[in-house]
This record gives structure tokens, C-alpha cells and sequence, in this order.
């Protein structure tokens, strides 16, 4: 299993669904965190085919297009087959993909600010090109276009001692401009929740807050947060299932599995 960061709850969710349904094959897990730990891809991808693994999942959503060829040529010429679990490159089908319709959840919640009444919705992403951002960004892209209203895409980090200094100078510029947001990760939604109520903000009269995940951070949050609920334990599930029939020469018909998503409305919204 492949990781970016196993500090974000969502990562660890999905490893619990990837191991429940890993048991039932009898299969090990072998974990490797790009993090902190290897120069580049490159060599980590080097010592996961040496260990001669069965298979791989594969879970860095900041996949492009040099890291997206590397798994098919590992795939193809070694025979290690991969599959990519809440990691979309939508450009190719070559790899089975388990995932939700990212597009299509952002531009729903999306219109559901539009629907309140919201004329200056934010999306807070991140700095660092992440594929599923690229996604949810084009989905509200297209909801704020259809309602002719302005685009607001604010870059930051996920690291809350870097994006609570942006979202200060954010507050600080237009926060008297500001009625809705959609953060890319619950994680951010609840930083950029947190510093508007100590700005006199309140929420969600005055900004409403939508969140991308439904982690444990939505409803630890006060106000608890309304969000994308993705179901992030039924993709680990089944993208190692999916695994395991390619791993058995099992042919897979569809390629892209895409997983229903749900918008879990809570006390951020109205």
C-alpha cells in the first residue's frame, strides 16, 4: 500500500477497509509512506518491486502524468498489477481505479450555497496540485459559472500552522465579502471555521461551510460540519478485492469504479 501522509485521517480509514478485506485473502500489508521517508517516487517504486509483491495500491493523489506511466510500466513489463484507491488521473483508463465522482459532488454542494442564497463562495484547496482537487475545483467551477457569479479559489496549505496565517489575511481582505466556502479536506473547513467565529464570524449565519470527507474531524467540530460524506472504508474494501482478482488473472470489465457519495448536512449550512 502506497501513502502520501498517514496523518490524515482519511488515509488511515481507508488502510482499516484495505486490511479488513485483505484478512479474508489471508494477504500481508506492506506500508510505504512517501513522506519524509524517500527521495523521490522513483525509489520507493524500486524497492516495492524488489520485495516482490503481489500487488499494488496505490493511494498518492498527487499522481501525474510521469508517476501514472511508471505504475503501468510496473503493471505491464514486471506483471505487478495496481490499483488506485481514492486516486483518480482521469486522462487514462489503462489502471483500475476505485473512487467517487469528485466533479460531480463538488459542483453539488456547490449549488447548494447557491441554493441559500450565497453570492461570494470560496473554495479553500490546496497549494500543491493534487489530481481530486483539479476535479472538485472544475465541479464548482462550473455551478458558479451556471449562476453567473464570481469565482473565488483560495490556495493554502493543509498544515493548520500554515493555512490559519492564510486564513487571517483571507478574513482580514474580503472577509466582509465572504458567505460560503467549500475546503477541499474537513481538516481545512475546521481551521478556517475556528479562526472566523474568533473574528466575530458566525457560522453559518454569516458564512456558510461545507467540508470534503466526512472524517472524525466533521462532527468533533463545533459547530459540527456539514460535507461531502465519502465513503472512504468501502473504497480500501473494494479496491483490494479488485486487487485480488487481478493478482488471480482475473479479468475486470470496468476499469473506473466510481462509489456513490452522500452530502451529510450538519450545522455549518442551512
Amino acid at each position: 500500500i502506497i501513502v502520501p501522509d498517514m496523518s490524515r485521517s482519511s488515509v488511515a480509514e481507508m488502510v482499516n477497509g484495505i486490511a479488513v478485506e485483505a484478512k479474508k485473502y489471508d494477504y500481508s500489508l506492506i506500508l510505504y509512506v512517501l513522506k519524509d521517508k524517500y527521495a523521490d517516487e522513483t525509489e520507493m517504486m524500486q524497492e516495492v518491486v524488489a520485495s516482490q509483491a503481489d500487488g499494488i495500491l496505490y493511494m498518492n493523489d498527487e499522481i501525474n502524468e510521469e508517476q501514472y506511466k511508471t505504475l503501468n510500466l510496473i503493471q505491464d513489463e514486471y506483471g505487478v498489477p495496481v490499483v488506485l484507491a481514492n486516486t483518480v488521473y482521469p486522462y487514462d483508463s489503462s489502471l483500475t481505479t476505485v473512487s467517487i465522482d469528485y466533479y460531480q459532488a463538488a459542483y453539488e454542494v456547490t449549488k447548494k450555497l447557491i441554493d441559500e442564497g450565497r453570492k461570494n463562495i470560496f473554495m479553500l484547496t490546496t497549494a500543491r496540485k493534487y489530481m481530486v482537487n483539479d476535479l472538485k475545483e472544475a465541479g464548482y467551477q462550473k455551478a458558479i459559472e451556471e449562476a453567473n457569479l464570481q469565482m473565488n479559489i483560495f490556495r493554502t496549505s493543509g498544515d493548520i500552522t500554515v493555512n490559519t496565517i492564510h486564513f487571517n489575511e483571507l478574513l482580514k481582505a474580503k472577509g466582509h465579502l465572504i458567505d460560503g466556502v467549500i475546503a477541499v479536506r474537513d481538516s481545512i473547513a475546521v481551521s478556517f471555521i475556528n479562526l472566523a467565529i474568533e473574528k466575530g464570524k458566525k457560522i453559518p449565519e454569516d458564512i456558510s461551510v461545507f467540508g470534503f470527507q466526512n472524517t472524525k474531524y466533521a462532527s468533533l467540530s463545533r459547530p459540527k460540519l456539514s460535507c461531502v460524506d465519502i465513503p472512504i472504508i468501502d473504497i480500501g474494501v473494494k479496491a483490494m478485492y479488485l486487487l485480488k482478482k487481478e493478482i488471480d488473472g482475473q479479468y475486470i470489465e470496468e476499469k473506473f469504479n466510481e462509489l456513490p457519495h452522500n452530502i451529510i448536512l450538519r450545522q455549518t449550512t442551512k
